[in-house]
């Protein structure tokens, strides 16, 4: 699945054009999207393929395509505070952009049925807290991820305001993807060959909108044949935040506050000059003619007499533009994470900060 958009040369580059094409249409998910780079989910060696609009799959590792993963994000509808489950959770990359929407007082849990899956994903997860600026631009909720088959939950868990699906659902098994939403959830899953986005208006009401033709592999069946017995997937428990988690969210909040008022009491209105970025320029080709006669070959070039002109107006403003931004290009200003800066500068032992910034590296 994929291939819906143009390839982009990074990341930034990668949203902009699921922007274009219409893929990433509100400014949540576009956040999330541009927080976390996907490439860091490949494998060092596939990086190459990692901004193009493709699936992944290597051994049991997959990642869905990227218009994909901006409809489901889009059909979510994620709101601070959710509670999100997530069925063939993989790599969790899906999960840890949902977790930087639902925001601390969220639940974000995943289902993984491959155990190598689990800890590749704790480990991308790890990497992410440690070492991403975007981290400290929001209040993550941090997934969880239990191994077992999405099929076998047990049948005392919790309910779930958003429920997503990353495999291929049977028309049999759609009443029990629907009896893990609580009233007024949404649950998006590849139903029958097309993404359906599932909303439960009521104890035993439902509203079916079927949002694209996809191919997705089917969910892999529960496997009984060594001992006869269902595997019953215990799901974590919602666990109540400590009062001192509680307040390094709430500190975090207020410095985040108080930096943002000081940019705007220092540029006004808190917005500088865009910066100047180089744009790329069309050139007009000129048209060309070939002309067969027997077997020899005569080119000619059809012109407008104020082609020349034209063109030489066109170097002469591209090579001004090119000049105009040339020093910016060369200089560019350096990322500066003010939430840790403003952090390290209280007058708090060194043991409190680095709480408060969750012992990040940088």
């Amino acid at each position: 699945m994929g291939g819906a958009v143009s390839a982009g040369e990074d990341n930034d580059e990668l949203i902009d054009n699921l922007k274009e094409a219409q893929y990433i249409r509100t400014e949540l998910v576009e956040q999330a999207f541009r927080a976390i780079d996907r490439a860091d989910y490949y494998l060092e060696e596939f990086k190459d393929n990692a901004y193009k609009d493709l699936a992944w799959k290597h051994g049991n590792i997959h990642l869905s395509a990227p218009c994909i993963y901006s409809e489901v994000m889009e059909a979510l509808d994620l709101q601070p505070g959710l509670s999100f489950l997530n069925l063939g959770s993989g790599t969790g990359y899906l999960s840890s952009m949902v977790g930087l929407i639902l925001g601390p007082f969220g639940v974000n849990h995943g289902v993984e049925l491959h155990s190598d899956v689990i800890e590749y994903a704790k480990q991308k997860l790890d990497f992410f807290i440690k070492t991403s600026d975007s981290f400290d631009k929001f209040e993550f909720c941090e997934p969880s991820f239990v191994t077992g088959n999405c099929l076998e939950i047990s049948p005392d868990c919790t309910q779930y305001d958003r429920v997503y699906c990353g495999a291929g659902v049977q028309k049999e098994h759609e009443d029990y993807m629907k009896n893990l939403l609580k009233v007024g959830g949404i649950l998006v899953m590849p139903l029958e060959e097309k993404l359906t986005k599932i909303t439960r208006t009521g104890p035993s009401a439902w509203e079916t909108k079927k949002i694209l033709a996809v191919s997705f592999a089917p969910l892999i069946q529960p496997n009984h044949a060594d001992s006869g017995k269902s595997r019953l997937v215990h799901l974590p428990p919602v666990a109540v935040r400590s009062l001192q988690d509680l307040a390094r969210i709430a500190i975090r909040g207020t410095i985040k506050k108080i930096i943002h008022q000081e940019t705007i009491s220092k540029n006004g209105n808190g917005l500088k000059n865009p910066p100047r970025f180089k744009r790329r320029r069309v050139r007009r080709r000129r048209m060309e003619t070939i002309v067969f006669l027997d077997k020899e070959v005569f080119a000619s070039r059809i012109s407008n007499p104020s082609d020349d002109n034209n063109n030489s107006d066109e170097m002469e403003d591209e090579r001004r533009e090119e000049e105009e931004t040339k020093p910016s290009e060369l200089k560019p200003d350096p990322p500066v994470n003010f939430l840790r800066e403003k952090v390290l500068s209280l007058p708090l032992p060194d043991p409190l900060k680095y709480y408060l910034l969750y012992y990040r590296e940088k």
